[in-house]
């Protein structure tokens, strides 16, 4: 049955953002550990039908809420975001929890390490209350797994809410929490929020650290992904930094994440990128997107039409998630494959048969075409486009049923391109389709600016509203 509204049924304080609670917590006149009962009763009170949680954490959740309390009352709250009601995603380390990676091949033992992202939100005070599904080992942008099942869209339980970060993506749009943790290694935090209608973040690559390493390597991101704006700028806040464990990151030193709550744009240079790496656009979204890009116009933002400067994108891509996929098979016996999804199997295959040369070539190809797009990037502010080329489909499927697609990566042709270049870019909801389904429109910017990128989304996300 279709939602008018994911929120519908939430009580007040799961509707609230970061910023409301932690000056309620500071007033005392909400409690962290009421925010995290609320939130936990939410989780509960949706996943029978939404199945976006794998298990919810009610004695840690509890535990940390009550510390946190006592931080506030005590006038020594260990961040800005010290209480805040959190889920990661069954993809990365937490100690204590099982992480399964979607898949019945991981045993179901408690880690005894945090993920660095883990790890930084936890001394931050965060309040970890649940963990999200993702499909096995994250490998395509829907949300299911022979382990855990079909995770479904809150606007129309029949449709997919997009993936791998489907789970978070779920908790975010109904209140179960106000930050989530995602991945995203060609559209796993921006497909979800686009079909969601929430916010999802990819950072810079290195901006957030990770351990271990993805075995899709440097395409695969981590970020926030949440209801506003203003809350993804703090979550990533919160997550951000050097990590020694993550020799990716590099040496470098990102630019600053302190940032005005909207930016002006009028003025500024957005180049329009309207036309898929792979795929169409549905007609649905370019009238949504289109009428967006016509009120950045009109608020003084100079729009231009673009395109990206490569060819190949799909190909070149494949090379790297494919031969990723092989790589995560190669660790997992013979005897326990007969278990994993398919699908998985099939693109492990598809990797496994590429050469050393044919990848080496492809992260020849890759560099250039990085190089490229950080020029674009200089000579524009920001590139917007479709957060998808089309909406939300049904669930339990990797493709349209009835198209002419073999993979997901083919219908997400304005997710994976940036994450082979690795620049920033921020997906926020612009409108609905005809039948009610979220539209999200995507705004990348420059290697590093993620600030700018969150700026210009909470700008937008005023224009849009109005």
């Amino acid at each position: 049955m279709p939602l008018q509204n994911p929120l519908e049924g939430a009580a007040e304080l799961c509707r609230l953002d970061a910023a409301a609670l932690t000056t309620a917590y500071r007033n005392r006149t909400l409690s962290p550990v009421e925010v995290a009962k609320a939130a936990m009763a939410r989780a509960e009170a949706v996943n029978p039908e939404l199945n976006a949680f794998t298990f919810i954490d009610h004695g840690g959740a509890l535990a940390a809420a009550g510390a946190s309390e006592k931080r506030w009352a005590e006038g020594a709250p260990l961040s800005q975001v010290d209480g805040i009601p959190t889920t990661l995603k069954d993809i990365v380390w937490v100690n204590g929890w099982s992480v399964r990676y979607g898949s019945a091949t991981t045993p179901a033992r408690p880690y005894s390490e945090d993920a660095p992202s883990v790890e930084r939100l936890r001394k931050a005070g965060a309040v970890f209350i649940a963990q999200t599904t993702t499909p096995e080992f994250g490998w395509k942008a829907v949300t299911d797994s022979a382990l855990f099942g079909v995770t479904r869209n809150p606007w129309n339980t029949q449709k997919t809410p997009g993936g791998s970060s489907g789970g978070a993506a779920v908790a975010a749009a109904v209140g179960a929490g106000v930050f989530h943790l995602g991945t995203d290694g060609g559209g796993s935090i921006r497909v979800p929020a686009s079909f969601t209608g929430i916010v999802g973040h990819k950072p810079t690559f290195g901006r957030v650290p990770a351990h271990p390493a993805s075995a899709f390597g440097t395409v695969a991101h981590i970020g926030p992904m949440t209801r506003s704006a203003s809350d993804a700028a703090a979550m990533l806040q919160a997550m951000s930094g050097r990590d020694i464990r993550d020799w990716a990151q590099g040496a470098g030193v990102l630019a600053s994440l302190d940032r005005p709550a909207e930016i002006d744009l009028a003025g500024k240079r957005v180049g329009y990128w309207s036309t898929p790496a792979s795929g169409t656009v549905d007609p649905d979204i370019a009238a949504v997107v289109d009428a967006a890009v016509a009120r950045l116009s009109s608020a003084g933002a100079h729009v231009e039409p673009i395109t990206l400067p490569a060819e190949g994108l799909l190909d070149l891509f494949h090379h790297h998630w494919f031969t990723g996929a092989a790589a995560r098979l190669s660790a997992i016996p013979e005897a326990e494959r007969a278990s994993i999804d398919p699908g998985f199997l099939e693109i492990a295959r598809a990797g496994a048969a590429y050469s050393s040369t044919a990848l080496v070539l492809a992260q020849v190809r890759r560099g250039d075409y990085g190089a490229a797009m950080d020029r674009l990037l200089a000579e524009y502010d920001f590139v917007v486009s479709p957060g998808t080329a089309l909406p939300a489909f049904d669930a339990g499927l990797e493709i349209p049923a009835g198209s002419a697609f073999a993979r997901w990566t083919e219908w997400a042709g304005f997710s994976f391109p940036i994450n082979l270049s690795q620049q920033p870019a921020c997906v926020i909801p612009c409108g609905f389709t005809p039948d009610g389904l979220p539209v999200g429109f995507q705004i990348i910017g420059a290697r590093g600016a993620d600030a700018s990128v969150l700026s210009a989304a909470a700008g937008l996300e005023v224009i849009f509203s109005r």
